[in-house]
């Protein structure tokens, strides 16, 4: 019993239901334990210092996966031994142990992937979502809005595959300056459709020809008309998601003022 209060304690800690002083404490070190575990991704050369900042930043994370991991059946509705079992498989959980992998060398040294530890550390940066309501309030309207999300996305690539296979058959001309085809392989096609639904349009890569530039014009207009829609989705949904937990936190404080009326009353 006294168990599960203390483990309740700490989750008001890393997970509240309201702030308090521990909860934004808590918050404060973890945020400066990421920051100062990417500062040194900004670097070629690794000093001593730097060394420092992972370490501290690494045990920061190490002591923060065990707390989440020892208090994850309080947040659960069912308070079992199964949550336990299943959290070092959950997305955030399996991110926070691949950034923490590297600085330990766990990975490096078994399988020489020097350059992949740099990016699993930049995993750390995922790790602002657990401490920005910003972000959280984003990541829940994506996970809500998914299906029509996937929707739009396999429009795009469908769009782009096509695009790009129209291209790569029409646009037959040779590039002055290198003797072939101006698209000398599929992927050529695809990552100029890609560049050209997104709108971003690099130049490095285009049609010269009076049919390839017709085709451009067009991908251009309707990548335009794509992009825009996951926009609208997201806003949309960022738009519902803020009043349901201004709604939610109205109910809250409600709740609460009456219960201290109903105290009020019991004492009077």
């Amino acid at each position: 019993m006294k168990a599960k209060v203390t483990l309740e304690k700490i989750n008001n800690v890393v997970e509240p239901n309201e702030e308090s002083k521990l909860y934004q404490l808590y918050d404060g070190i973890m945020l400066l334990a990421i920051i100062i575990g990417i500062i040194p991704l900004m670097f070629r050369t690794q000093t001593t210092l730097f060394k420092y900042f992972d370490l501290i930043s690494c045990l920061c994370f190490v002591v923060d996966y065990i707390v989440r991991w020892a208090t994850c059946g309080i947040r659960s509705k069912n308070n079992s031994w199964f949550n336990y079992l299943i959290y070092p498989i959950t997305p955030m959980a399996i991110i926070d142990m691949l950034s923490i992998l590297p600085t330990i060398n766990l990975i490096a040294p078994s399988f020489k992937l020097a350059r992949f530890t740099r990016v699993f550390k930049l995993l750390r940066i995922i790790k602002f979502t657990h401490y920005f309501e910003s972000l959280e309030i984003i990541i829940e309207v994506i996970r809500k809005q998914k299906r029509i999300l996937l929707t739009v996305l396999s429009l795009s690539i469908f769009y782009t595959l096509l695009t790009a296979m129209i291209m790569f058959n029409a646009e037959e001309e040779i590039n002055p300056v290198t003797g072939e085809y101006l698209f000398a392989n599929f992927f050529d096609a695809f990552y100029w459709a890609a560049c050209t639904l997104t709108t971003v349009g690099y130049g490095d890569l285009y049609p010269i020809s009076e049919i390839g530039r017709a085709i451009s014009i067009v991908s251009s207009f309707v990548g335009i008309a794509i992009i825009a829609l996951p926009s609208g989705v997201i806003t949309a949904g960022f738009m519902n998601e803020l009043k349901r937990r201004a709604l939610e936190e109205e109910k809250r404080e409600r709740e609460e003022r009456e219960k201290e009326w109903e105290e009020d009353e019991e004492y009077q």
